[in-house]
């Protein structure tokens, strides 16, 4: 046996000195008992002597019952119950907090490179639509910023994509199955589509600077109508990158982002939108930018109708948009956008104020990217937006009642 371990005889000690405490006469305490009447001095005394050398004893041992701790006090009433007598006990409402010291839902791992990756994989999917709308209608300098940019971003927002993920291996091996109802798995093949698409159509924008002769030049007649092939298929799946990440954070188990499930699409969509305005009106000459100015307009409504929605739509979900970090991006979003959107449509002859606009917008989708984040983020580290709204559906459903249309409930009770 161990010398440092007490042997079996001291723990056994120990033991009766702990019951010998927790059941000590005490007169005038509950659960105490008192001296019996007819007891001796002498002996009344020397269980006194008795109980205090057993006190000693145990707390020198460490077995001395220990106050509660960190438990709220409680108001005691006298009083009367229904049933009989008795003492009846008010304890203050309990104020949920955790789930036995832990938080009800893990709050998102993601870090602001993901916030990040939902800006810059906006930024590519408005760029593209303003390429084809160059591309279509005969501007060469939106049509050349446009796919450039798209280029550009789609290369950051897979960075950012793989740098979350840790290992590039990861991003490949999802590309294994397509699974229909995951808008990860989704989001997956509408990069891998994307991509090469927007990076064909932005090598096409060399080709003038190619030689004429040659397999150069070979090259130089070929890359025009087949990066205006590749810009119509990056078009077409631009909606698709700009708003499956929307999805892809409603499909979470976020408190706000969950409920925000109709707007989130909207809003990023909206911001894709006012970002491709953005960098045509910074990029192309006014001449150039009407098409640019058509997408602030649209991409502005849909974002700030979206924005609006989520801060006053969910109840006390629309409190994390509206309230620290995320409100003030929010805030700062909607008026960077307004902004945007009237220098567009004023300064339609001024390169200035143009390209002061196009930053604006540039700023906004940032804003607004973030400050969604950064509320979804606030809303599942705070145990009430999950813990409340599921009281009050479990209302909701007993004021209803119970639900007696299930089979053999007709008219005639058969």
């Amino acid at each position: 046996m161990s010398p440092e371990r007490p042997a079996v005889g001291d723990l056994f000690r120990r033991f009766r000195a702990r019951l010998a405490v927790e059941g000590a006469a005490r007169p005038g305490e509950p659960g105490g008992h008192a001296p019996k009447a007819g007891t001796h001095g002498s002996r009344a005394t020397g269980t006194g002597a008795g109980v205090a050398r057993t006190d000693a004893g145990a707390a020198e041992a460490g077995l001395a019952p220990q106050p509660l701790r960190d438990v709220p006090p409680v108001e005691r009433r006298r009083g009367r119950r229904k049933g009989g007598g008795g003492e009846q006990l008010t304890v203050p409402p309990a104020e949920f907090t955790s789930y036995y010291g832990r938080p009800i839902l893990k709050a998102p791992v993601w870090k602001w490179d993901i916030a990040a990756y939902l800006f810059t994989g906006g930024l590519a999917a408005g760029s593209s639509l303003l390429a084809a709308g160059g591309q279509l209608t005969g501007r060469p300098a939106l049509r050349r910023a446009g796919r450039v940019t798209a280029l550009a971003a789609v290369s950051a927002s897979a960075y950012f994509l793989i740098n979350d993920l840790g290992k590039p291996s990861r991003f490949h091996h999802m590309l294994r199955v397509a699974k229909p109802t995951s808008p990860m798995s989704m989001g997956t093949w509408i990069l891998t589509a994307f991509g090469p698409a927007a990076g064909i159509a932005a090598v096409a924008e060399a080709a003038p600077w190619l030689p004429e002769r040659g397999v150069l030049g070979l090259g130089r007649r070929l890359l025009p109508p087949v990066g205006h092939a590749a810009g119509l298929v990056a078009a077409a799946t631009a909606p698709a990158l700009a708003t499956y990440t929307g999805v892809l954070l409603a499909d979470t188990a976020v408190p706000s982002w969950h409920e925000a499930y109709p707007e989130l699409p909207t809003i990023f969509a909206g911001s894709a939108l006012a970002s491709g305005a953005g960098v045509g009106l910074l990029a192309a000459p006014p001449a150039q930018a009407g098409p640019a100015r058509r997408l602030a307009v649209a991409g502005a409504a849909l974002e700030l109708w979206g924005s609006h929605r989520v801060e006053n739509r969910l109840g006390l979900l629309s409190e994390p948009y509206a309230t620290g970090t995320a409100g003030r991006l929010l805030r700062a979003g909607r008026a960077l956008t307004a902004a945007g959107v009237a220098g567009a449509l004023v300064g339609r002859r001024s390169r200035v104020l143009s390209a002061l606009s196009g930053g604006a917008l540039l700023a906004a989708s940032v804003c607004t990217r973030f400050g969604i984040f950064h509320g979804g983020v606030a809303s599942a580290k705070d145990p009430k937006y999950t813990v409340v709204p599921q009281r009050e559906r479990a209302r909701r459903r007993e004021s209803r009642g119970p639900d007696v249309s299930g089979p053999g409930a007709g008219p005639n009770g058969g």
